[in-house]
């Protein structure tokens, strides 16, 4: 029996891509298609799906917020992330959501099916390129230092998706819809947020994520 697959990405020509490739394999079955984190959610709790293929820099919810919400409903969906960049800071932050495997969009046919395949029996991977550059930062000694001195250190992954749309700005009902909460509920999450980060407004809060880059300057894709 294949493995279902839910693919996940903003563009339909790399979602059918992705399907043409695993069409071309016994081992794996796409059984639904998501354009945005909210929406991969939703089709998770209906499908079930063992795997979930999902872009990183995915509107509304980003890859690794979608992971760890996805993970909260079905623990044990495999997630493997795509992404066009190979930066450490962006693969760190998908395992420690629960991704399993962390490729790179211009890997070949046969790298995309392997990680696939090596992320169902049970192991993790990571591009080659990745996993030589992480290795670099640990043994320099620098990746957990660059991010043990975060300001956002004490909030929690819910307040961090929340900062990162404000600071996209995003209106408190704009993030209340995204994320399937109340505007009351969201305007909590604010106050609560200054108050923990010493800042006053919706600016402060919006130079913290900036400089300590829980997202990029409007425009920018991650």
């Amino acid at each position: 029996m294949p493995l279902d697959v839910l693919l996940v990405d903003d563009h339909k020509i790399m979602r059918d891509g992705i399907k043409a490739i695993l069409s071309r394999s016994s081992e794996f079955r796409v059984v639904g298609e998501a354009e945005n984190g909210p929406d991969a959610v939703q089709f998770t709790k209906r499908l079930r799906p063992h795997m979930a293929l999902m872009d990183i820099g995915l509107p509304g919810l980003n890859g690794v917020e979608t992971t760890q919400e996805i993970l909260r409903f079905h623990p044990d969906c495999k997630i493997v992330i795509l992404s066009m960049y190979d930066d450490e800071n962006s693969v760190v932050g998908a395992i420690r959501a629960g991704a399993r495997g962390f490729i790179l969009k211009r890997a070949s046919d046969m790298d995309l099916v392997e990680a696939l395949r090596m992320v169902a029996a049970g192991g993790v991977y990571l591009s080659p390129q990745v996993s030589d550059r992480l290795l670099t930062r640990i043994q320099k000694g620098d990746l957990e230092a660059r991010q043990s001195h975060s300001a956002l250190e004490g909030l929690s992954p819910r307040e961090l998706q929340v900062l990162r749309l404000v600071a996209e700005g995003k209106t408190s009902k704009e993030i209340a819809t995204v994320l399937d909460l109340s505007e009351q509920t969201i305007r909590s999450y604010r106050k609560t947020m200054m108050r923990k980060l010493g800042v006053n407004n919706v600016a402060g809060l919006t130079q913290l994520a900036l400089s300590t880059g829980l997202t990029q300057v409007p425009g920018a894709r991650p």
